[in-house]
This record gives structure tokens, sequence and C-alpha cells, in this order.
């Protein structure tokens, strides 16, 4: 059984491609739990199955910060590079164009594509966290405690109030859409001007 269910909404008979890849992702403990424990090992049995349950959650925890790492990594790669970008047009900004305004679509082109390989890898790893928080949320239920599935979460008032908790990763997906709109609105002004 997969796990990840996209709502596939039909337009004229045919899914919206846009749902399926810019939709989010949603998978339940439910949907997960089965294939989670292997059949011999459905029940721990003994002091031994819990030691190699809690290495395997240790694991799996440091598996999860270093995908939340690599995350960060990517968009300080592309902030950077985006930043780098800015500061080049605005270096070289003379005014009048020295050529035809329809040359820019091609840099334009090219920074949009990279716009949206940013926003898809960002969605990509926010997709990929929220399964290992799940699984993690899995283990925990044979530990003695569940600070990251069950007490983080009812700290945070479970997302439903804004002034705890605000998703991280649902902020850094507009920062792409930022850049690939203020590219647009340039390209415009350059071609008008």
């Amino acid at each position: 059984m997969v796990p990840w269910r996209y709502s596939h909404a039909r337009c004229d008979g045919r899914p919206l491609i846009l749902k399926k890849y810019f939709g989010t992702a949603t998978a339940s403990i439910e949907d997960v739990r089965p294939a989670v424990w292997n059949a011999a090992s459905s029940q721990p049995d003994g002091e031994k199955d819990r030691t190699a349950i809690l290495e395997q959650y240790k694991l799996y925890v440091e598996m999860a910060d270093r995908i939340s790492a690599r995350r960060g990594l990517t968009n300080t790669f592309f902030l950077t590079l985006n930043t780098a970008i800015f500061a080049a047009i605005g270096a070289s900004w003379k005014g009048r164009l020295a050529f035809p305004a329809w040359i820019l679509v091609f840099p334009l082109v090219a920074l949009l594509v990279q716009c949206c390989a940013w926003f898809l890898l960002v969605r990509s790893y926010r997709q990929l966290n929220s399964a290992k928080y799940i699984v993690i949320g899995l283990l925990e239920e044979r530990l003695p405690a569940s600070p990251y599935w069950n007490a983080e979460w009812k700290a945070l008032g479970e997302g439903k109030d804004k002034s705890k908790y605000w998703p991280i990763s649902h902020l850094e997906q507009w920062v792409p859409v930022i850049f690939a709109a203020t590219y647009m609105a340039a390209f415009i002004a350059a071609a008008a001007y």
C-alpha cells in the first residue's frame, strides 16, 4: 500500500496536473502503521526488542535531522544564487537596453526554471520530513515517551493556532515564488522601458 494519496480533482475527465505536482501529499499514521513493523516483531518481546527499537529510533531521528539540514543548505544555495543574480543585474543596469528586449526571454526562462526547481526541492524535502516524522511517531508508540509526535505537537497547538506555530516549510515555499514574480516584473519593466 502506498502511504501518499493525492487528491485527484478532475476537470473535463482529466486529473488536474497542478493538484498532482503542487498539492500537499497526505499520509496518516494509520496508513503507515501496517508497513512499519515486520510481521515477526508486531509486538516487542523483551529487553532485546526494546533496545533495538530505541536504536532504530535514534538513527531515524538523526536521519530526519539530516534531511532538515540538507533542506537548509538547499535554501541557502538558492537564496545566495538569487541574491547574486539581483546584485549582478543591479550593478550592470545602465538604463535603456542596448539590445532588443525579447533577448531577455532566455535568461528569464532560466531564472524561472531554477525558481521552479527550488520550489519543488523544498516541497520534496517537506514531504520527506513529514513521512519521517510519522514513522518517528510510530516508533515512539513502543517507547516510554513520545516527545516529537505527541508532546511537541500538543505544545504547538496541533498546528491549529498560527500564534503558537506556523510551519517554516510553508513559509519557505513562498520565497522562490516571490523571486520568480520579481523576475517576471523586472522583465516586463525592462521590455516596457
